[in-house]
């Protein structure tokens, strides 16, 4: 192979490797704003009952 098509291979994998990345941290976000909720309703609950 030329080195130009071994270029173009790498870019390919380079761009694969970066979407799957921004997907695992942007659910990572979302599983962090999860917690952060329950949480927070977990503590309006405890509150509730103590009254």
């Amino acid at each position: 192979m030329k080195t130009s098509t071994y270029a173009v291979v790498a870019l390919i994998a380079s761009a694969l490797l970066v979407s799957a990345c921004a997907n695992t941290i942007r659910g990572v976000g979302k599983d962090a704003a999860g917690t952060v909720h329950a949480t927070k309703n977990a503590g309006k609950r405890v509150a509730n009952a103590a009254q």
